[in-house]
């Protein structure tokens, strides 16, 4: 097959067959990679559910975190190795090897039976398969950007390459689709208990179109050419990063781009989505409508920013998304608040907690992985009033007393977990029982859910809730449903000691005598200003993200482009983005301030914004083969 090479393509006006086909091949490709990685992120939830039940809480939580991390922490690592390869073989091959990888874990995972059919090998091998994950996409987004790029004439290089940058979007859009649509058409009891599974083994119908397509294509002209020559690179890791020129572009390419470029990926994608789950408290599949509506309107932008670099500069694009970043964060998120939970932005502004605590006693509780302990009654205190989304300061109490914590008229005494010992889970029930109380009487936005409670733990549960006013007799004269203490016992009613000498028991419902959860009333939302919100976040990632591979192939040579591009590009998206979840929140809970965390993505946008300002150069335009 004959290749158009880089020089005759420049100037043209449109695309050959050959080149949409290599766009299109890339692009599709790289979508289904994307799609496969976030599947597990999405439906975290469900798989810990058949991965890591069978196991105390403790345990659980550090298996499923550090499953979810596994991902990111070893995208670099993938890099290196098939960067390596791709610069030694070639990229064509390179990367329908990382496709094969990807896919074929993903599917796995769809079939994968859980900790009650395996055990402990269950979570394990899940383990395995989602850093074989990260290792694939580490691999497959350099190889991806840089076979087009290779193929792009150089005045078209960022339109080109801009379709490449449309897939992590474009991925995370059709994992989100895929989930609502399985969900809908089974229902939420049948997708809980299986149905999860079947968006991981659609997987194998997308591998095997993109190995379809990928084997049909050539490999780059510009690789071929060097090949040719003779000039490729014997040992890429060691000239990419042993020798101070070209380590220092990595380092730029690292600290002047793709630190900054992540931030804001990840703070106005994913990030957004956590906010408005896990601190608005709006309702999960609400939040994956309102993120896929502002996908599908800002993912066109990644093209015209690719487009408009092309015309006026990678750099200047760039550091402009940087910029607005920088400066309207803050607004951004505290407008997100009032349009997404008014009932919650009204209570944080009238509202203000005050933990008491000995010195000392309170931490920097950065867990990235989840095996970090925080048993602390000022940790624990803190913990809570994080996850439930209220404000407060910390002020210093009397040495050697338990935290307290003052919500308007009410004061609620924390614990210490490890000096709690076996009565640590009696402590933390009445512990939150209380504060949820406190909460909601301070005007938070607080429901409950009904209450199934067995006949043997009724009067011990309308002692341990005097507020709802019920009395025994009234409650077993009412509506009940004897069940099995068997079915009791499984689905953790009752102990095996509540329900010793009995076969049936009855059941009664309590109503709005269960957990409390903090809610975002759906009536209250503003759904046209919270998309809007989330399209302009979208925006900004779609300006710095569209033009930065072009502006990455352009930094490297031929014979270390893909080694040399990859690794800046994974650390600065696998380690200052991945790890944003975690140090968000660790920072929002030192500071009492849902927002706080927000100055993490601030301040490394403002870092790479200076760097990338003084030292970048500009490059559009620039023949690939010139580059030394």
């Amino acid at each position: 097959m004959a290749t158009t090479s880089v020089a005759e393509t420049t100037g043209r006006g449109g695309m050959t067959r050959e080149e949409k086909k290599v766009i299109f091949a890339s692009s599709l490709g790289t979508v289904f990679e994307w799609y496969d990685f976030y599947l597990y992120g999405s439906l975290a939830a469900f798989i810990g559910a058949a991965f890591f039940s069978d196991y105390p809480e403790a345990t659980r939580n550090i298996f499923a975190l550090l499953a979810f991390a596994a991902g990111f922490l070893v995208r670099p690592f993938g890099a290196l190795v098939f960067g390596r390869i791709g610069d030694l073989v070639g990229r064509k091959y390179t990367f329908l090897v990382t496709i094969l990888i990807m896919g074929l874990s993903t599917f796995l995972v769809g079939i994968l039976p859980g900790s009650a059919s395996w055990g402990v090998a269950a979570p394990v091998i899940l383990i395995a398969l989602r850093m074989l994950q990260g290792l694939a996409l580490g691999g497959e987004y350099g190889g991806a950007a840089t076979y087009v790029a290779e193929h792009a004439p150089n005045d078209r290089r960022g339109f080109y390459t801009s379709w490449i940058q449309t897939t992590a979007t474009l991925g995370l859009f059709l994992s989100l689709i895929v989930i609502l649509v399985v969900q809908n058409w089974l229902g939420k009891d049948a997708f809980a208990a299986w149905g999860w599974r079947i968006p991981f083994i659609l997987s194998f119908i997308l591998l095997g179109i993109s190995v379809w397509i990928r084997l049909s294509l050539s490999e780059s002209p510009a690789f071929k050419k060097m090949k040719e020559e003779g000039k490729g690179s014997k040992a890429p890791l060691s000239e990419a990063f042993g020798q101070w020129k070209n380590a220092r572009i990595a380092l730029l390419a690292l600290f002047g781009l793709t630190a900054g470029q992540a931030v804001v990926w990840y703070a106005g994608q994913f990030y957004s989505l956590f906010f408005l789950q896990n601190v608005l408290k709006v309702d999960g599949q609400s939040v994956n409508i309102m993120i896929a509506i502002a996908l599908l309107i800002g993912s066109g932008f990644f093209v015209f920013f690719g487009w408009l670099s092309d015309k006026i500069g990678r750099k200047p694009i760039i550091m402009a998304g940087l910029a607005l970043a920088i400066l309207t964060y803050f607004p951004l998120f505290k407008a997100l608040t009032h349009a997404a939970n008014p009932a919650l932005a009204q209570a944080e502004q009238t509202i203000r907690a005050v933990v008491t605590a000995a010195p000392g006693d309170c931490t920097f509780q950065f867990n990235p992985v989840g095996t970090a302990k925080f048993n602390n009654s000022c940790d624990i205190a803190t913990s809570f009033l994080s996850k439930s989304s209220v404000p407060y300061t910390v002020a210093d109490g009397p040495a050697g007393q338990p935290a307290t914590i003052k919500i308007g008229d009410a004061t609620v005494t924390s614990y210490d977990a490890t000096a709690a010992g076996t009565g640590a889970t009696a402590k933390s029930a009445s512990f939150a029982h209380d504060m949820n109380l406190a909460l909601q009487k301070a005007g938070f936005p607080l429901a409950r859910d009904p209450a199934k409670v067995p006949d043997a733990k009724l009067d011990g549960f309308i002692a341990a809730n005097p507020e709802l006013g019920l009395n025994a007799a009234t409650v077993r004269a009412g509506d009940k449903t004897v069940t099995p203490v068997a079915d009791l016992v499984k689905a953790k009613l009752l102990t095996a000691d509540q329900a010793a000498g009995a076969t049936e028991m009855p059941v009664y419902t309590v109503p709005s005598g269960g957990a409390f959860k903090m809610v975002a009333d759906p009536s209250a939302i503003n759904w046209p200003l919270t998309i809007a919100i989330l399209t302009v976040l979208v925006i900004y990632v779609t300006m710095v993200y569209g033009p930065i591979a072009a502006i990455l192939v352009e930094m490297f040579p031929t014979r270390i482009r893909y080694t040399g591009m990859s690794l800046p590009y994974h650390i600065g998206n696998g380690w200052f983005g991945g790890l944003l979840p975690a140090t968000v929140f660790a920072m929002s809970a030192a500071k009492g301030d849902i927002y706080y965390g927000l100055w993490y993505p601030i301040a490394i946008a403002a870092m790479t914004l200076v760097i990338g300002v003084i030292f970048i150069r500009e490059s559009k335009g620039v023949d690939l083969n010139a580059i030394k």
